[in-house]
C-alpha cells in the first residue's frame, strides 16, 4: 500500500521557496530574516499565505499558514527538539489542519 502525500503540489511549491531562501541567506541569519524573504518568495510564486497568525486565545503565533491548509513553522537554531515538534502538533490540532512543516534553516540538511 502506497501512502498518498498530503497537498503534494502545494508542498513542492513551498519547498521551492524554502530552498530559494536558504540558498540566498545560507545558515546564519535570524528567523525573522528567513520569514521576511520567504514572504517575498511566496508573493513571487503566487502562493496565498497568512503570516504570524494568532492561534485562538493561546498566545501562540504560527509563522505561516499557507492556503489555509498547511502550517509552516520556521526555526533558526542548531537543533530541533521535541518541544518544537509538539508546538507544531498543537497548532495543527487547534487549527484542525492536516499538514505542518517544521523548517530549521540552521540545519545543514535543508
Amino acid at each position: 500500500m502506497v501512502a498518498e502525500l498530503v497537498f503534494k503540489e502545494l508542498s513542492f511549491k513551498i519547498y521551492g521557496g524554502l530552498f530559494a531562501v536558504h540558498n540566498e541567506l545560507t545558515r546564519y541569519c535570524k528567523e525573522k530574516q528567513y520569514g521576511d524573504l520567504l514572504e517575498k518568495k511566496f508573493k513571487e510564486l503566487g502562493i496565498p499565505y497568512k503570516r504570524e497568525v494568532k492561534i485562538g486565545n493561546t498566545g501562540n503565533i504560527a509563522d505561516f499558514i499557507v492556503e489555509d491548509k498547511i502550517v509552516l513553522e520556521l526555526k533558526a537554531k542548531p537543533v530541533i527538539i521535541k518541544d518544537d515538534y509538539y508546538q507544531l502538533q498543537r497548532y495543527l490540532q487547534s487549527l484542525n489542519l492536516k499538514l505542518g512543516l517544521l523548517i530549521n534553516f540552521r540545519s545543514k540538511y535543508l
